[in-house]
């Protein structure tokens, strides 16, 4: 079955049942009962208070035992939602509002191919930084990767596309072990989703070995979406904003290289 929930600011209010009951029935029961339900939601950046929360953080640490995918497209949310159809257990999908607005193309086989859980993608190959990402943030990891090129820095970016289970391969780390430098990119509010991936790369897939700058995380600003039409660009990652934390990260390792921006 599946359930949705209109945004995912609104799946708070299921909270409890999910972390509760769902995420936990296959441990409770030692494997006697499953809950193959895979709850369906919209979240990030769209426009006003009510409608672009996410509150990662929340549902990472209370969603032990659910998957949870972070499609940036819906071509990929159509995968994700028919590699949960293939098994027993419960799952939470939240697609990217802007998603609805991009023009992609579908696969033939949009009914039938899948995309692995804890499988993350490189987007765009690079040999200077690694932004390690995921939903709506990927295209604008990208974007702010093009405006650096001509600024003479190749970025590596890499959507995790799950955050349970994340990595499971440890892949991410042999782009730190390529680049030495990373910067982990979300829309959640500091100490979110971007610590949770950094903690994952680099003390469990020990990145800190590979690495000859210190990390760095951009998050949303440590409030709520604010209102109107630019609400969402002023209180979350944008393209300046990736870019000028990646540029001030190339300066700090190679300050005779690059040049204060103007």
């Amino acid at each position: 079955p599946i359930c949705d929930i209109q945004y995912l600011d609104y799946f708070l209010y299921a909270l409890e049942l999910a972390a509760d009951d769902l995420a936990s029935l296959h441990w409770r029961t030692v494997g006697g009962q499953k809950a193959p339900v895979i709850m369906r939601t919209k979240g990030h950046r769209l426009v006003g208070i009510w409608h672009s929360g996410s509150p990662m953080a929340v549902v990472i640490n209370a969603l032990h035992g659910m998957y949870i995918a972070v499609p940036r497209n819906m071509t990929q949310a159509a995968g994700f939602y028919n590699t949960l159809f293939r098994g027993d257990n419960p799952g939470l999908v939240i697609e990217v509002l802007n998603g609805y607005r991009i023009k992609e193309r579908v696969p033939e086989n949009i009914g039938e191919f899948t995309v692995p859980l804890g499988v993350p993608e490189v987007l765009r190959a690079g040999t200077d930084v690694t932004v390690v990402t995921y939903g709506a943030c990927c295209g604008i990891a990208l974007d702010a990767a093009r405006a650096l090129d001509e600024l003479g820095v190749s970025c590596e970016v890499i959507d995790v596309q799950t955050l349970n289970p994340f990595d499971v391969d440890h892949s991410i780390v042999r782009s730190l072990e390529k680049t030495h430098a990373v910067l982990f990119l979300d829309e959640d509010m500091p100490g979110g989703a971007s610590a949770f991936m950094m903690q994952h790369v680099l003390e469990r897939q020990d990145g800190w070995w590979h690495l000859d700058s210190a990390p760095r995380t951009l998050a949303a600003a440590p409030n709520r979406p604010a209102y109107g039409p630019d609400g969402d660009y002023f209180t979350k990652p944008n393209r300046e904003s990736v870019v000028e934390s990646i540029y001030a990260l190339m300066r700090d390792r190679h300050p005779e290289k690059y040049a204060p921006l103007d």
